[in-house]
C-alpha cells in the first residue's frame, strides 16, 4: 500500500493526484452494448436468448428462461438453515429501517386559498440485477428488494446470468417479496427489462450492481427507464487510532480489497508504528485469504495508508469521498459528524462496515466514484414518486390568475396568458 505523509512536502499535491486516479474497467465496451441494446429493442426475445447462448454459454430457451415458482421453493428448501435464519433476520431489520423512510402526504391551505399538497406513491414495476459468477450474492437481492417490497411496489422482477442458482440467492429472493426470476444477464438482461422482451415485461426502474456491461447499458437506458446509479469499484477509508486491534482494522481493510482488483482501502491513523502493524496483519490474513489474489491487486495499485493529524480527517475523507468510512475511535462522533461526502458511516471499533454489508439495516447499494459529494444510496426513497397537488377555488384563483397572465406574457406564450385570463373575464 502507498504511504502518504501529512508532514511532507507536497502531501497535498500528492494526496489530490491520488484521489482523482480512475480505477474504472478501462475497456471500452459502450459500442458493444449499444448494438445489443439495439437487437433486443429491436428483436425482443430471440435477441436475449442469442446473447445468452453467445456470452453466457447458456442453455437456456423461451420454455425455460423464467425461474418456476416450483424450482424457487425447492431450492430455497437446500439453503442451510443457519442461512436461511441469517437471510431472515438481515430481511426483518432491512425492512425495519427501510419503513421507517417512509414520507408523509401532505394537504394544506396557503394564504392566499390555494390547497396544496403532494402525495407519494409507489412505482408499479422494479426490475433488480443480481449477478452471478464470482459468487453467490443473497445480500444483494435483500438490499434491492426489501426496500422495494416494503414501497408498496406489486411487481420486482430479478434477472441473473444463467447457471446455477444459488440457494442462498433463491432464500432471499422468496423472502424479499421477488415476484419473478429471469435466467438472463448482462446487456441483453438490461435492456429485457427496460424494452421488454417475449415474457420479460418492461419496468419502470431498474436497480442493482453488474459488470462494465451492466452499467454501460443501464448509463444508455437511462430515460426510458429509471436506474439507481452507475456502480463502481467498491471502497473503503478506516480512520483509527493506535487504541484499535491491528488486525481488526487489517480484516476490515481486506473486507474490500476482496471485492475487486479495482477496490480501494484507505487507512487514515496518526501513528506510524499502528500502520506499520496493520500492514504487517494484511500479509499474516493474506496469506489465508481464499481473494488474495484480488485483495492483493486492490491493494498494490489503489490501497493507500495515510499519517497525519486525526484532526485531518474528516477534511481527507471529504476529498475522496468514500463509498463507506469506519471511525475506529473512542468518540467517533467528534470527528464523523464532521464528514459531508460519504456513502455510510460506522461508528466505534466494533462497528466494521461488514455488518452494513448484511444484517444492520441500513442500505449496501451506496454512491462510489466520489459519487457520495452528490448522490445518497438506495433507499425506500429510490421505489416511490412524489406527485404535487394544487386546487384553487373562484377566490384563490383571483389572487393567482393575474401575476400567470403577466409572466405568461413575459414569456412569449400567449394560449398560456389566455388559459388564465379567460377565467378571470379577460379573455
Amino acid at each position: 500500500m502507498r504511504r502518504f505523509r501529512f508532514s511532507e512536502p507536497g502531501f497535498e499535491a500528492a494526496f489530490a493526484a491520488f484521489v482523482e486516479e480512475r480505477r474504472e474497467t478501462p475497456d471500452d465496451v459502450d459500442a458493444l452494448v449499444r448494438d445489443i441494446l439495439a437487437a433486443v429493442r429491436a428483436e425482443g426475445l430471440e435477441a436475449v436468448l442469442r446473447f445468452g447462448h453467445q456470452f453466457d454459454r447458456a442453455n437456456v430457451s423461451a420454455e425455460n428462461i423464467r425461474v418456476t415458482p416450483e424450482e424457487i421453493e425447492a431450492g430455497a428448501a437446500q439453503c442451510a438453515p443457519e442461512v436461511r435464519e441469517a437471510i431472515a433476520f438481515a430481511a426483518k431489520r432491512i425492512r425495519t429501517y427501510h419503513e421507517r423512510q417512509r414520507p408523509a402526504d401532505q394537504w394544506f391551505t396557503d394564504e392566499a386559498g390555494v390547497e396544496l399538497g403532494w402525495r407519494w406513491t409507489p412505482l408499479e414495476a422494479v426490475g433488480i440485477y443480481v449477478p452471478g459468477g464470482r459468487a453467490a450474492y443473497p445480500s444483494t437481492v435483500l438490499m434491492n428488494a426489501v426496500p422495494a417490497a416494503a414501497a408498496g411496489v406489486e411487481r420486482i422482477a430479478m434477472v441473473t446470468p444463467p447457471g446455477r442458482l444459488q440457494p442462498a440467492v433463491l432464500a432471499a429472493a422468496k423472502e424479499a417479496g421477488v415476484t419473478e426470476i429471469w435466467r438472463v444477464g448482462g446487456a441483453q438482461a438490461v435492456g429485457a427489462l427496460a424494452y421488454g422482451a417475449g415474457p420479460i415485461l418492461p419496468v419502470d426502474k431498474i436497480v442493482g450492481p453488474g459488470n462494465a456491461f451492466v452499467t454501460a447499458a443501464k448509463r444508455r437506458v437511462y430515460g426510458t427507464v429509471g436506474i439507481d446509479a452507475l456502480a463502481g469499484p467498491s471502497e473503503i477509508v478506516v480512520v483509527s487510532d493506535a487504541a484499535s486491534r491491528p488486525d481488526w482494522i487489517a480484516a476490515d481493510l481486506l473486507s474490500q480489497a476482496e471485492h475487486d482488483p479495482a477496490a480501494q482501502s484507505i487507512l487514515i491513523t496518526d501513528d506510524e508504528a499502528f500502520a506499520d502493524a496493520v500492514e504487517a496483519q494484511i500479509a499474516l490474513q493474506l496469506g489465508s485469504l481464499e481473494t488474495r489474489d484480488d485483495a492483493t491487486v486492490s491493494l498494490r495499485n489503489h490501497g493507500a495508508v495515510i499519517i497525519a493529524p486525526l484532526s485531518e480527517a474528516p477534511r481527507l475523507v471529504n476529498m475522496i469521498a468514500p463509498e463507506h468510512v469506519e471511525f475506529a475511535l473512542d468518540e467517533p462522533e467528534r470527528l464523523a459528524d464532521q464528514v459531508r461526502h460519504a456513502g455510510a458511516i460506522f461508528l466505534g471499533r466494533h462497528a466494521p462496515e461488514a455488518v452494513g454489508d448484511y444484517v444492520a439495516g441500513s442500505n449496501h447499494v451506496l454512491p462510489t466514484s466520489r459519487a457520495a459529494r452528490f448522490s445518497s444510496g438506495l433507499s425506500l426513497y429510490d421505489f416511490i414518486k412524489r406527485t404535487s397537488i394544487v386546487k384553487c377555488d373562484e377566490a384563490a384563483f383571483a389572487i393567482l390568475g393575474p401575476p400567470t397572465v403577466a409572466l405568461a406574457d413575459a414569456e412569449g406564450l400567449p394560449a398560456h396568458a389566455r388559459s388564465a385570463a379567460i377565467r378571470l373575464g379577460q379573455g
